[in-house]
């Protein structure tokens, strides 16, 4: 678990405290949950640290606080705490000398720390902050429909009530410079509170709001990374993936952070490589570099006839390394796999399976015949009005030629049942040429 505010103490085998069920480590209990294993293996402090580190709202925000002896705070301990108007309530995730190498880490003096704990959280806090916290929601939909209307170029991602509920923090996105004093007045007048307003990037939304990544975990911002690095695409390149943005964009539209995880390893990996083996010549030709797997320690390399790509032959870093070399004298291997690797890749693509066409014979396929359409609208049908197979005059007979019947051939006799004679065509007639306007003669000069 998380952290020893979960412990079982009910008996029931569900656990008590945050009620996410014992998933702590996923990030459900607190969002950039610190394990306090220190305290957890009650293990004793000799030089006890006057410093703790102090959650707000599962993880959004963290801060660090004096820890009076007066309050007898210890991790996992609801706790009232010093604002700059009211208090607020917080939980304790770190204590001792933990909170020294977190200070460290994040660059934090101890002079620069002012606020201080002021006591443990009793039920009516507690209390108060879920009352504070259920507003949330309903405070954001709101504020968002106030800026909406008055046109303001701005996005409200979260809404962060104080622990007395007279304060609340207003996380906003926006391009630029944002005059949003109108709008405060507005927030001011609306829910009776005192506003602060910051602005965030694209990423600090991503974490406060959380999420599933394309991995099917949790966003790393949200759970564990707590500073953001460049993301360029150039680390993209290093592991041969296609750049495509809609593959390699978060869920905050920006590169993923997890680009730079594994690009130290693939650095190490690349230096192995040959560099400037993007063409290789033997006696068949030239030879480029199609793609590179770097893990394998293999570079693909074909030929090209008439600009269409042949065979991929796939070598090995020795291989290549040769080649080069007697490229580098004017020489020119006949091919780009020696013979030895070539019978080897023979032996390993044989097919070690057996024959099927001997042992399982399939029926041959039946094919209808289409039917001739022409036929059937010429062939008239007994007793429905189609017309007789009977030429129609200035026509000829399909079944005769010019010499008279064929040998053998049989001419059909009109159907019986069909009495009407055939449709005779119109003579042709031309239309008589116009004759002269009638009208006065023309006057003679």
């Amino acid at each position: 678990m998380g952290c020893t505010s979960c412990s079982n103490n009910n008996g029931t085998g569900t656990p008590s405290g945050c009620k996410s069920n014992g998933h702590c480590a996923s990030g459900g209990c607190n969002k950039m949950n610190t394990f306090d294993w220190l305290s957890k293996n009650d293990i004793v402090d000799v030089d006890n640290y006057k410093f703790v580190e102090v959650s707000f709202k599962k993880g959004n925000r963290k801060a660090f606080l004096k820890n009076p002896s007066s309050a007898r705070a210890i991790t996992g301990d609801p706790v009232v705490v010093e604002a700059d108007t009211g208090y607020d309530v917080g939980s304790i995730t770190l204590s001792g000398d933990l909170v020294r190498l977190q200070m460290k880490k994040k660059k934090v003096k101890e002079a620069a720390v002012t606020k201080a704990v002021i006591r443990k959280a009793n039920d009516r806090d507690l209390e108060k902050l879920a009352e504070a916290r259920d507003r949330e929601n309903k405070t954001m939909i709101k504020a968002r429909e106030l800026a909406r209307n008055l046109k303001l170029n701005m996005k409200i991602g979260e809404v962060e009530y104080q622990g007395d509920n007279r304060k609340a923090i207003f996380y906003y996105i926006a391009e630029g410079r944002v005059d949003f004093r109108e709008l405060i007045r507005h927030y001011a007048r609306e829910f009776k509170i005192k506003v602060e307003m910051r602005q965030i990037g694209a990423r600090q939304e991503s974490a406060l709001i959380g999420g599933l990544g394309s991995c099917g975990r949790e966003l790393c911002c949200s759970t564990w990374l707590t500073d953001f690095k460049t993301v360029s695409t150039t680390a993209a390149r290093y592991q041969n993936l296609a750049i495509n943005q809609a593959k390699l964009s978060g869920q905050c539209g920006r590169l993923k952070c997890c680009l730079n995880f594994e690009l130290d390893t693939y650095m190490e990996a690349i230096e192995e490589f040959p560099k400037r083996a993007d063409n290789l010549f033997t006696e068949r030709g030239k030879a480029i570099l199609v793609k590179t797997d770097i893990f394998k320690g293999l570079m693909y390399y074909c030929y090209l006839d008439n600009g269409v790509r042949g065979k991929f032959y796939a070598l090995g870093l020795a291989r290549v390394k040769e080649i080069l070399a007697m490229n580098k004298k004017n020489t020119k291997p006949a091919d780009l796999m020696s013979l030895e690797d070539y019978m080897a890749a023979e032996e390993e693509n044989k097919n070690d399976y057996e024959s099927v066409n001997e042992v399982i014979e399939l029926p041959a396929e039946v094919r209808k015949k289409k039917r001739n359409n022409k036929r059937r609208k010429n062939k008239g049908s007994g007793g429905q009005g189609n017309r007789s197979n009977k030429p129609r005059d200035g026509q000829k007979s399909n079944n005769k030629s010019e010499g008279g019947n064929k040998e053998g051939a049989s001419t059909k006799k009109p159907n019986n049942q069909d009495s009407r004679p055939p449709k005779k065509k119109k003579p042709f007639r031309r239309k008589p040429k116009p004759g002269p306007k009638s009208g006065p003669a023309p006057k003679k000069d």
